[in-house]
């Protein structure tokens, strides 16, 4: 069964055609990694898939709902139900600590629960950092922060940009191994990445080119 399909969908910004006529599906549990070189259409894709923008024309299915169709109060209520966003940049909140990052995010969807905040940090290893703030977390431990907070509200889709960019190699193979770990429990992932260490991670890779499919590898497991 399919969780993302996305039909003819096309995005243009004035004279500059982000993305043409692109066709994809993701099976539910289905790790799936987007690669392609700068101005490929990566971000437009994951911006689109993320509920943030809206393709100009076709139609995104996100479990069984066009999400090209809704408004912008819908989209935000599909973003906040359906989608685990994991960033680059972290954007944690510098005044609040690990434990309270990830409550913000249980407030947004239903009720703040500390339990099951230090349950989501315990899933990432850092139950015994769940005080600290930001600052007094390493780049990694922090990056580590942010998927707690993308697992909480257990959503059908997490989507990653770039979550290993502003790691070292021991950072990244720390937050690899979650994502494993993620993937063998059934989460459906996404990972928008120019790493292809990382992209060897995923079950199949697409490469974008000038905004379209230009291929596609499905990796060996």
């Amino acid at each position: 069964m399919h969780i993302l399909e996305i039909e003819g969908v096309s995005k243009i910004y004035g004279s500059v055609k982000a993305l043409q006529n692109v066709n994809l599906s993701v099976r539910k549990g289905e790790w799936l990694a987007i690669m392609g070189p700068s101005g490929s259409g990566k971000t437009t894709m994951m911006n689109i898939i993320g509920c943030m923008d809206k393709p100009s024309s076709g139609a995104v299915l996100l479990d069984g709902v066009d999400i090209a169709k809704e408004s912008g109060g819908a989209l935000t209520a599909i973003r906040r139900d359906k989608i685990g966003l994991i960033f680059q940049q972290f954007h944690l909140i510098n005044y609040l600590t690990a434990l309270e990052n990830v409550m913000v995010a249980q407030y947004y969807h239903s009720m703040p629960d500390e339990e099951e905040a230090l349950k989501a940090l315990a899933r990432v290893g850092l139950a015994e950092r769940a005080r600290h703030l930001p600052g007094q977390l390493s780049g990694g431990e922090q990056q580590r922060v942010c998927i707690a907070r993308a697992l909480i509200n257990y959503p059908a889709l997490i989507l990653a940009d770039e979550p290993t960019g502003n790691l070292d190699e021991v950072n990244e193979g720390v937050v690899l191994d979650i994502f494993r770990k993620l993937h063998r429990e059934g989460s459906t992932i996404i990972v928008v990445t120019h790493d292809p260490e990382v992209a060897r991670e995923a079950e199949r890779v697409i490469v974008l080119e000038h905004g379209r499919v230009a291929k596609e590898v499905l990796n060996k497991k």
